[in-house]
């Protein structure tokens, strides 16, 4: 049966074909302007026998301390966790988030219990890195998965010991964001020197003042811009508008190659040069076969087990391709599939193109 190569011929297609402008809040992040990791230690309560054992030793001091706030006043060593587990719960505190935001958090188990199934998270502080209390967090925790059965006759989905709670947390202190002031800097996601420039000249161009340009590329990652003046009290406006531009990002010519799972992607920039392929396949079959040795009758030798190996090698006859000048991606890819080959030779062969020089790319594999 011949591989099929429909994965491999798409993913080259589809990277072959122009790439349309891309917004600018898509090729940059505005300094100052981002997310801030949140996390805390908390407890779920409310699960089947499924939480922590007597050995999570801090499940038992954090229950205890719980219960010493409302009133009780019980031992540590007096009472069992099996229906509580101890957890840490992180979230992500967006820009300029204010009081009362709803966001959601993650819980996971950090002692031994098998499954947060049906559990409650317990009001939780959600501290930043600074040490502030940024949010509190408590509600119910969906974990995606579950474990059915007992002993040796379980099933187990995804990972119980780790869910999520939608909108758990409620923001109580503003966002640590800072918002731009007389000018705004612009980090690229992917550093190129030349994306940099074109971007500062599609600002130039939409809000440049005479003989007064309004951005600079100041390295391959960065571009300043400097607020322009009727847009000087509305910096949010100024905001919007700049990150709706659309500019045309350029990459390097790469091709990316992942050998575990056989998938190629290129790039539209990847070129290849007037070149001839052979490609043929060596197959080698080793086969062992057992044969029993019997002695003859009333002989005195013993029988004994004689492997038999067999040797066979078969050559393929090579198959070729020829690429022109100006070949593109997709003639590479389907010309290639035509011969037969797998995505495993493909592999070879580009790195074959590339040290012979007909192909115009840097190899990366993943």
């Amino acid at each position: 049966m011949k591989p099929t190569f429909l994965a491999v011929s798409i993913a080259c297609s589809l990277a072959a074909s122009s790439l349309a402008a891309a917004r600018l809040k898509d090729l940059v992040d505005i300094e100052g302007v981002r997310e801030n990791q949140l996390i805390g230690y908390g407890l779920v309560v409310g699960l089947a026998g499924t939480g922590d054992r007597q050995q999570t030793v801090f499940s038992n001091q954090s229950l205890t301390n719980i219960l010493e706030r409302m009133g009780v006043s019980v031992s540590p060593t007096a009472i069992r966790v099996k229906n509580t587990a101890a957890v840490l719960v992180t979230a992500m505190l967006p820009a300029f988030a204010q009081p009362g935001l709803r966001i959601d958090t993650t819980v996971a188990a950090i002692g031994d219990a098998a499954n947060l199934q049906g559990g409650i998270l317990v009001l939780t502080s959600l501290r930043g890195a600074d040490g502030q209390v940024y949010a509190v967090a408590q509600g119910p925790v969906v974990t995606g998965g579950f474990v059915a059965g007992r002993g040796g006759s379980s099933q187990t989905v995804n990972h119980p010991t780790v869910g999520r709670a939608p909108n758990g947390a409620s923001v109580e202190r503003p966002a640590p964001s800072v918002a731009p002031k007389s000018t705004v800097r612009l980090q690229l996601r992917q550093s190129d020197f030349t994306t940099s420039t074109r971007i500062a000249a599609a600002i130039n161009q939409k809000f440049a003042a005479k003989d007064a340009p309004a951005a600079r590329a100041e390295n391959s990652g960065l571009v300043i811009v400097a607020i322009p003046a009727p847009f000087a009290s509305r910096t949010t406006e100024f905001l919007s508008e700049l990150e709706n531009l659309t500019v045309e990002a350029d990459r390097p010519a790469r091709v990316i190659v992942n050998e575990r799972t056989g998938t190629i992607v290129m790039g539209k920039d990847v070129r290849v040069a007037p070149v001839a392929i052979l490609h043929g396949n060596l197959n080698v079959e080793i086969q062992t076969s057992l044969a029993v040795s019997q002695p003859a009758p009333l002989s005195q030798g013993s029988t004994e087990v004689v492997p038999q190996t067999t040797v066979g090698a078969k050559e393929e006859k090579a198959r070729s391709i020829v690429l022109k000048q100006g070949a593109t991606v997709e003639e590479l890819c389907r010309a290639l599939a035509a011969i037969g080959s797998t995505p495993r030779d493909i592999i070879a062969i580009l790195q074959s193109l590339r040290s012979a020089g007909a192909l115009e790319a840097e190899i990366e594999v993943i």
